[in-house]
């Protein structure tokens, strides 16, 4: 017999040390479920498992303590009390667990942080690492260490050059010595850089021989970025996920490229996008300076196609790329609002999403066109090739097509330019037209960002938000977006030579709906508003710090003198330090809500990528009925029918709290996306979710509200405004078969028709799948 126990043989063989509480708080929770017993009960039955474990020689197994577990509180008593309700809620969720365990060994993953059933299919296909058969050879926890390590490792750098300048070591850092060649080849190639701007002397073997025998920080913030990641307290854009440590070695999600108006300009873009696309990056573009179909071409005394032929081209393009294998390919296409062809920009995509279907579309529009709205006059139209005007339009024409085109089809969007360059802290280098795919990185011409997102639901602690906390993982993601810069291994020479220059970094929010839940928060309220500017603003402010600190460490960003910045005498380590993206699939991984959207739905069936369809509740809205004991399959199977709670019997303060996106008022989206983008260097990608029923007029007014609370760009979606969206109503679903090695597995079961359905990849922040980071 054991006289104690110390550890616990996990599932993979590996031991832990025993806590007697995670037993404790499974039965407790059990307990919860049916609502019988208490936390003393569940105190005292544990006590009862851990005698009966101690009856084994054997240290015991995950397996042994949950079958003791059965087996206490099927037959012990207090009180004489019977728990074998909680005993059944035991067995039912342990058996839930184990389906689970058994799909994502069926997927091929080792689960190894406990992620969520469709995070794990999420990494399987687009982010684990695979051999040349395509098996996965990489756990999530070993990703998140591989991204680590390529990001520190840029730490020893700069301690090699401030040990040059100043022959300082670290006293409280440790040498690093488990290079592999692709560390080397990707440090040798940073040094090579740095040392071409002039940061770096000497050789890099010197180099190698100073992380290897000298304190450097690199360990430490191995740790430091290993430990947020794992947590899911922050996560890079996918394109980091991706390709860090790997032979693309390319980091960034978004980038702009300049389109002019002769053909070498309009293929050596296309040519760049075809690499971008490639190494997983996503492009916009502006199309403006392209001349007007039917303009006269005095080389070939020909006539111009105009931008939308040349559109068509980057959009196949994208078709064949299809993103490096491992994503939809994504684009932004923009127009200005005084182009010739600016009426068959705006009507040239389609319900079906037939035309173009690898672009966004957005209307660029100055001050003047809504000066122009007002007074009911004309926009001159004028020919990019040399400003002469060459028709005139109401601007009320360009704007009623607009309105009735996004309510047909989700397209166009709008970016407000004067808005966009007013706030560019950089526009001593350069005018920015364009933004990428979801409209939340105005760019210049050759800049690229690199973005990742804090998931706020990790910092409500006992129904308070952990400000300190989220102070730590700021400072942290913004250095590590810092070092993106510096590792990324950029497609084209330009993309390098601009954003280094700028060396603007996007940190971002996800889980924002979940963190409102946990604090009871309603979506559409006041008091949302205005934790969502609290916690916008501390984020840009902390960020800024953290921005100067970098600075005074490694020195402003080259583009820093004659900028905004230098003209407040702040030292800037980045010209940008925030924006809000669409966070797609790394919100699935943190298994949070996207972005700062609502929920889109409270219960669905979501569509995941082997074709298996799976019932999803919102585990806080799981949570809550439990406590209230509420919960029940058939309540579920109801709710999954609409995904909202409209029409459910629940008390109001529940369905309060748990609101949905088509729910709630257009004004307090618009109101929200302005509530950020107040506080938000760059820009803001909300989506205004509109049920069908909305009306031109409802869209109207969110553009207006949009312009007149200074958003730098808007977009609607009106459902079902396309007919191939992401989220649709069902059918039966007929079980089938997939042969895979020989073995039959069953991918389908049978579901009741018409439940509310979601991709995989569904991001409310960009329902028409455009824009997946």
């Amino acid at each position: 017999m054991l006289k104690n126990i110390e550890y616990v043989i996990k599932r993979d063989g590996s031991r832990v040390p025993f806590d007697k509480e995670k037993i404790t708080m499974a039965i407790y929770k059990a307990m919860l479920s049916v609502k019988f017993g208490s936390m003393e009960d569940a105190s005292k039955l544990t006590d009862a498992v851990i005698d009966e474990l101690l009856k084994s020689d054997e240290e015991p197994t995950v397996e042994r303590i949950q079958d003791t577990v059965e087996k206490v509180l099927m037959t012990k008593k207090i009180n004489n009390r019977d728990f074998t309700a909680v005993a059944k809620s035991y067995i039912i969720y342990r058996e839930k667990r184990k389906t689970i365990r058994e799909e994502k060994e069926l997927i091929g993953v080792k689960d190894d942080l406990k992620l969520t059933l469709n995070a794990i299919k999420v990494l399987e296909a687009r982010y684990l690492f695979k051999d040349q058969d395509g098996k996965i050879i990489e756990t999530p926890r070993q990703m998140f260490h591989r991204v680590a390590v390529h990001l520190a490792i840029i730490e020893g750098l700069y301690d090699y050059r401030r040990y040059q300048k100043y022959n300082e070591i670290y006293q409280n850092g440790t040498v690093y010595t488990s290079l592999t060649r692709t560390q080397i080849d990707e440090l040798k190639r940073a040094f090579d850089e740095l040392k071409a701007e002039g940061e770096l002397t000497g050789s890099f073997e010197d180099f190698l021989d100073f992380i290897k025998t000298k304190r450097n920080h690199i360990n430490e913030y191995i740790e430091k970025f290993e430990d947020v990641m794992s947590n899911l307290k922050f996560v890079p854009n996918s394109p980091t996920l991706m390709n860090a440590g790997g032979p693309l070695g390319q980091l960034s999600a978004c980038f702009v490229l300049p389109v002019d108006d002769s053909i070498d300009s309009i293929f050596d873009a296309l040519k760049y996008t075809a690499e971008i696309h490639k190494s997983g990056g996503g492009t916009g573009f502006s199309f403006s300076r392209l001349r007007a179909k039917d303009d006269i071409v005095a080389s070939t005394k020909g006539v111009a196609s105009g931008p939308l032929s040349f559109m068509r081209i980057f959009d196949v393009t994208t078709d064949v790329i299809k993103q490096g294998g491992k994503r939809r390919g994504a684009n932004m296409g923009i127009l200005r609002y005084d182009h010739p062809d600016i009426m068959d920009f705006i009507t040239s995509k389609d319900s079906e999403n037939k035309v173009l279907s690898n672009f966004n579309i957005s209307v660029a529009v100055e001050d003047e066109f809504f000066e122009k709205l007002d007074n009911d006059d004309y926009i001159e139209l004028k020919n990019p090739r040399d400003g002469k005007v060459v028709n005139r339009i109401k601007a009320s024409t360009i704007w009623n097509t607009i309105i009735n085109q996004a309510w047909k089809t989700g397209d166009p969007g709008m970016i407000f330019l004067d808005e966009i360059n007013k706030k560019n802290p950089v526009k001593n280098i350069g005018y920015i037209e364009s933004t990428n795919p979801c409209g939340e990185q105005p760019l210049m011409p050759y800049e690229s960002c690199n973005l990742g997102s804090i998931n706020l639901s990790k910092f409500v602690v006992d129904g308070k938000f952990d400000f300190d906390g989220y102070k730590e993982t700021i400072d942290i993601a913004t250095r590590f977006l810092d070092n993106v810069v510096d590792a990324n291994k950029f497609p084209v020479d330009k993309i390098k030579e601009m954003t280094r220059k700028t060396r603007k970094i996007g940190l971002g929010l996800m889980g924002f709906a979940d963190m409102l839940i946990m604090l009871g928060i309603p979506y559409n309220s006041n008091e949302a508003l205005e934790i969502g500017e609290r916690i916008m603003k501390f984020l840009n402010d902390e960020s800024h710090l953290e921005s100067q600190r970098l600075a005074e460490e490694r020195g402003v960003f080259p583009g820093w003198y004659g900028s905004d910045w230098e003209k407040q005498n702040i030292k800037m380590r980045n010209s940008t330090t925030t924006t809000i993206a669409p966070t797609g699939t790394i919100s699935i991984i943190a298994g949070c809500s996207s972005s700062i959207e609502p929920l889109f739905a409270i219960a669905f069936v979501r569509h995941v990528l082997n074709g298996q369809e799976l019932i999803e509740i919102n585990p806080l809205f799981e949570n809550e009925l439990r406590k209230r004991n509420l919960y029940s399959d058939d309540l579920m199977e109801k709710v999954a029918r609409t995904g909202n709670l409209r029409d459910i019997d629940l008390p109001d303060d529940i369905k309060r709290v748990f609101v949905t996106a088509q729910e709630i008022d257009p004004d307090w989206h618009v109101l929200m996306q302005a509530t950020f983008q107040r506080y938000c260097d760059s820009g803001v990608s909300k989506t205004i979710n509109l049920p069908y029923e909305a009306t031109p007029d409802d869209i109207a007014r969110s553009y207006r509200l949009a312009k007149d609370l200074h958003c730098k760009g808007i977009t609607v979606y009106r459902d079902r405004s396309k007919t191939q969206q992401v989220l649709y109503a069902g059918t039966d679903t007929k079980k089938e078969e997939k042969k895979e090695k020989n073995e039959t597995i069953e991918l389908y079961t049978k579901l009741p028709d018409k439940y509310v359905k979601l991709s995989s990849t569904f991001d409310p922040a960009c329902p028409t799948g455009k824009c997946d980071l």
